[in-house]
């Protein structure tokens, strides 16, 4: 196996994706609502940031086709997916507008809820932070749903997953 070293640059960026790429992440699907009907957005960028008071965090490329819907939405879900929803993910990834292939429901806020997901975050936006070619949205958790089930896990560009022994 031959070790590679670079200096992140952009003409190296295909490079520092695949050095990106050896961490292995959860796959979220996020879903909010605008005036316009429910819309969603495939994530790995998610993580947790602080448990008093409970925050999460996911990033929103810039130049995405749903930037505007996410960059203004108050409220919104998180979606852990299941290893089971990998086509659901993809769907969601292509086009967020169509949920004709997905079962949900709103709940009072209006955040569309996905059925079957291993878990979900209802979040309120707590702050926006603008990074690189980014937007960081920080989320106060309102409302956490989880169950047991294997995760939909993405690394170098492959979905897999992990069981869950609890």
């Amino acid at each position: 196996m031959t070790e590679k070293t670079f200096t992140p640059t952009p003409n190296q960026s295909i490079a520092f994706r695949e050095a990106l790429g050896c961490f292995g992440t959860g796959v979220t699907v996020i879903t909010t609502n605008t005036a316009q009907g429910p819309r969603a957005i495939t994530v790995n960028s998610f993580s947790s940031v602080s448990l008093d008071p409970p925050l999460v965090l996911w990033c929103l490329a810039n130049d995405s086709n749903r930037f505007d819907a996410f960059h203004a939405c108050t409220h919104y879900a998180i979606h852990v997916m299941a290893q089971e929803q990998q086509d659901q993910a993809l769907r969601f990834a292509r086009d967020g507008l169509d949920f004709s292939h997905a079962e949900w429901l709103s709940d009072p806020d209006g955040r569309p809820h996905l059925a079957d997901c291993l878990a979900r975050f209802d979040c309120h936006l707590h702050s926006r932070h603008e990074a690189g070619d980014h937007l960081i949205l920080v989320g106060e958790v309102k409302k956490v749903m989880y169950r047991t089930g294997k995760g939909l896990i993405f690394k170098r560009g492959q979905f897999g997953g992990f069981a869950d022994f609890l």
